[in-house]
């Protein structure tokens, strides 16, 4: 998509990486759901801030999505879900990480299906809570 950039996270962005990790409809989709703070944000970002990327949509933040230690974070904003912006960022970032892997919660059938559709396929079952998928 033309309109699309991914670029390095920048301290300007870790608030929209919080605000969009917490909100509604959005935090469900987590493993781990959990309220987090300004200050707990800012310390996280400082240790991992080199390991996320934003996508800007037309120089707007869309998404984001983090690697750590190979395991993938994404999420996109609901008003710019159904874009093509998740598996962008996904296609994107297992250029960077081509060992990457994802944790998906059970229930969560749209990161399921972004998954499966940039290759991604089940390699195991960790708990009725979640399976892991690694690219093909």
């Amino acid at each position: 998509m033309v309109d699309l950039e991914f670029v390095k996270n920048e301290e300007k962005y870790w608030e929209f990486i919080r605000e969009l990790r917490t909100m509604d409809g959005v935090t469900q989709g987590f493993i781990e759901q959990q309220g987090i703070t300004f200050e707990q944000q800012q310390e996280y970002m400082k240790k991992f801030n080199n390991n996320f990327y934003i996508c800007l949509y037309k120089s707007i933040p869309a998404g984001y999505i983090g690697n750590i230690e190979n395991d993938i974070r994404v999420a996109t904003h609901p008003r710019f879900q159904g874009k093509g912006i998740g598996s962008f960022m996904i296609n994107r970032m297992i250029k960077i990480y081509p060992d990457s892997y994802a944790k998906v919660k059970i229930n969560n059938i749209a990161s399921y299906n972004l998954f499966k559709k940039c290759g991604f396929k089940v390699s195991q079952f960790v708990s009725e809570k979640y399976y892991v998928l690694e690219k093909n």
